[in-house]
């Protein structure tokens, strides 16, 4: 019994010292997606996907790339403090049709592999 005790007591404190330190990014929009919806083309296209570094060092986002040019990223320019929230636009050109999108975001937040994050927006612009 004395030795399981000290096993499971040396394991809690093992699992203590790979606690990752760093900073973690976390998104507010579920599965990482925007949803646009049925919108008009006349509507401006913009969505922001809003994050919060939840670890305990600056986050930096180093770029930010599109699938396309039909839609074009903006990257906050300055470190994300812990606890701190920012946020990453996209605006979308708006041609009719479905809207099936994918954003990469480098970064160094130790969450992710990499550091590399997908991004999705989806939804269906019509004319009328």
């Amino acid at each position: 019994m004395k030795k399981t005790i000290t096993l499971l007591t040396l394991i809690l404190f093992s699992s203590i010292g790979f606690a990752q330190n760093g900073p973690k990014i976390d998104f507010e929009a579920p599965d990482n997606t925007i949803d646009f919806g049925k919108v008009k083309n006349t509507e401006n296209g913009v969505r922001d996907f809003i994050f919060t570094n939840t670890g305990n060092a600056p986050l930096i986002i180093t770029n930010v790339l599109s699938t396309c040019g039909c839609t074009v990223p903006t990257k906050p320019n300055e470190p994300i403090m812990p606890g701190k929230t920012g946020k990453i636009s996209v605006k979308y050109n708006m041609a009719p049709g479905p809207i099936r999108k994918t954003i990469t975001v480098e970064s160094n937040a130790i969450n992710y592999e990499g550091g590399r994050i997908a991004l999705k927006i989806k939804g269906e612009v019509t004319t009328n």
